[in-house]
């Protein structure tokens, strides 16, 4: 039996490392990206296949937010400050299978792709 492509994901913590994030894409491991960015920062660097909802929406589009303990949710940022807040709030919520992505995509640029624009 091999092992669980999902470990990184532990009720424990709600964060997870970008580079935990890569390998569920490469691994084709079913998940929701939530990027919870403005609009001006998307312009400056974005993943493919992201949701984009801005923080200040969070409330009133939560319901295109994945509810499926069986699909994660991997809410991200710049640095990740955003992103805990939004994985705090959705799981106060009642989302139980919902992580901030550690570091956001300031993280990501630098140890995951670095082809991904870096901005302040």
């Amino acid at each position: 039996m091999g092992a669980n492509p999902l470990a990184p994901f532990s009720a424990n913590t709600l964060e997870v490392d970008p580079a935990d994030v890569r390998r569920l894409i490469d691994e084709g491991v079913t998940f929701q990206l939530l990027d919870c960015r403005r609009p001006e920062e998307l312009a400056v660097a974005a993943l493919d296949d992201a949701l984009h909802i801005p923080m200040d929406e969070i409330p009133t589009r939560q319901g295109e937010i994945e509810d499926d303990p069986d699909c994660p949710v991997v809410v991200m940022c710049h640095h990740g400050v955003r992103s805990l807040n939004v994985t705090s709030f959705l799981r106060s919520q009642g989302l139980e299978s919902v992580w901030s992505m550690r570091g956001g995509i300031e993280r990501w640029s630098r140890d995951v792709d670095p082809a991904v624009p870096r901005y302040s």
